[in-house]
């Protein structure tokens, strides 16, 4: 006899918002902030995954931390600028941002992604904290989504300057922009698996010719791994 697979409870937004620190006049935005594409995939109910709102939060989250760098470490030369928003913007870095709310607590998964340990997949938590970022920014407005990532970078920033992670992609963009006739694409070529163990393949064109091929969990990973191999190629 089969029995009914039971329906996790929803999460309490409530409390997220109290971790956050930020509570929304739109609660739809928060919601849509913490579901997975695999959750609005297998949901009649969903209303969309957050890839939007992470995109959205990507570059809002490299705006403030641009122009707080600016402003508040006159010291630092262009190229140091560039290392230190990479390492305070990065996968790692907002994975740790991420933890530090209990986001994963959370996450609206799939089944399947949720047993596979979804919830503390670093992409997923970085993803979800860039969407966090981006319901902010279009519920209150741009001085609230600076005031909350400021909480986290400020201390990061405070303990001991990041240690950049190695940013090929910033690497690589830094060589070729010398010759400005130069221009270089991400091209997204192949994306297999299911939902909760997706694996993304992408190429690096330089004008039309392909010098390097990357894979990873994530079209970011995948990028950084692509640019690795043309800086190898290029003898870097």
């Amino acid at each position: 006899m089969s029995h009914p697979r039971q329906t996790a409870p929803a999460p309490d937004w409530k409390s997220l918002e109290k971790n956050i620190g930020y509570s929304f006049h739109n609660p739809a935005l928060l919601k849509n902030a913490m579901t997975h594409s695999s959750y609005a995939n297998e949901s009649r109910k969903s209303a969309g995954s957050n890839e939007r709102l992470e995109f959205l939060g990507d570059s809002v989250l490299g705006y403030v931390v641009a122009d707080y760098l600016f402003r508040n470490c006159p010291h630092l030369p262009e190229g140091e600028l560039t290392k230190t928003r990479a390492a305070l913007v990065c996968e790692k870095a907002c994975c740790g941002f991420s933890r530090q709310l209990g986001v994963g607590d959370y996450l609206l998964l799939s089944h399947g992604e949720q047993n596979s340990g979804g919830a503390s997949r670093p992409s997923i938590l970085a993803d979800a904290f860039e969407a966090i970022i981006a319901a902010i920014y279009l519920d209150g407005g741009m001085e609230e989504a600076r005031s909350f990532i400021l909480r986290f970078v400020k201390p990061m920033l405070q303990t001991a300057r990041p240690k950049p992670f190695k940013d090929y992609k910033t690497m690589l963009q830094e060589i070729i922009q010398k010759n400005p006739e130069e221009s270089l694409e991400y091209v997204l070529t192949g994306e297999s698996g299911p939902d909760h163990n997706k694996h993304f393949t992408v190429e690096v064109h330089l004008n039309s010719n392909v010098i390097g091929k990357g894979g990873g969990r994530s079209k970011k990973e995948a990028e950084q791994q692509a640019a690795r191999e043309a800086l190898e190629l290029m003898g870097y």
